[in-house]
């Protein structure tokens, strides 16, 4: 049975998933997420225009064996319904407390809400750098269109020209891996490749990744290795960056307008 409320198990996961509509928001006044409910998660994709990639974010729910959906809602509206929300399970101070939230109307799914990455069949790549390195790596890519941008002459600075400066710099590989640097930067601007602290839940919040069962009786979605929350995975046609946080995903072919500058 499909639900119209989610029961989310942790209240700062709720939280997390908040700051990631904000984020996606910030991109995308109008923007909509898909919500996928089952198996005891939620996962939300949404997808930030400036990028052209899918981040995914997980949170708990409280009831796994009842709560499934699947729908397209405005985003905006989310997280309303995020800030809404009435609190349940253990009081103040007695551990996490869970956290009732309706569910918005569902609206007219854009194209990409049609075409979500598989539940399943991912394999591990070899080759990710660590989270330092690849801030690195967005950081130079940043100030090199900076740099090529102030060089230009004034009857060169057009859109076109910085467009195809930008395609030139963010469609490059990280290392020696497939990964574009533009989904790295979409992980930095998304707050998946934080800087300083281990996660407090890895296993049960953004951890819980974009999900993948073994087996029909777990459900539609698992959890990630708790002790190496940080990987490159591929399935098909997708790439993956799995963090702590969150996820990015993108397609090795097929792809459409890289971003016009830095954002």
């Amino acid at each position: 049975m499909t639900t119209r409320e989610l029961h989310f198990a942790d209240d700062r996961e709720a939280a997390d998933l908040a700051a990631f509509l904000s984020r996606l928001l910030h991109y995308d006044r109008a923007a909509a997420v898909r919500l996928q409910a089952g198996g005891g998660v939620l996962a939300v994709f949404g997808r930030p225009p400036s990028f052209e990639v899918l981040a995914i974010r997980t949170a708990r729910l409280a009831q796994p064996a009842t709560e499934q959906l699947d729908t397209t809602v405005s985003a905006g509206q989310f997280a309303d319904a995020l800030d809404a929300a009435r609190p349940s399970g253990a009081p103040e101070g007695a551990g996490p407390r869970g956290l009732t939230v309706a569910v918005p109307a569902p609206v007219t799914g854009p194209p990409w809400a049609g075409v979500l990455p598989p539940r399943g069949g991912w394999q591990r790549m070899p080759g990710l750098p660590g989270t330092e390195a690849m801030r690195g790596a967005v950081a130079a890519a940043v100030a090199e269109f900076r740099a090529r941008d102030e060089a230009l002459p004034d009857e060169r600075r057009t859109r076109a020209e910085r467009d195809r400066i930008g395609r030139q710099i963010w469609s490059r590989t990280l290392g020696d891996t497939e990964l574009p640097l533009r989904a790295v930067h979409a992980a930095q601007s998304l707050g998946f490749l934080r800087p300083g602290r281990t996660p407090q839940r890895p296993a049960a919040s953004a951890a819980t990744t974009l999900g993948h069962a073994a087996s029909a009786t777990r459900g539609a979605w698992s959890t990630a290795v708790a002790d190496e929350p940080l990987a490159l995975l591929t399935a098909g046609s997708w790439l993956r960056l799995r963090t702590p946080y969150g996820s990015i995903a993108v397609r090795r072919a097929g792809l459409s307008a890289l971003p016009l500058s830095p954002v």
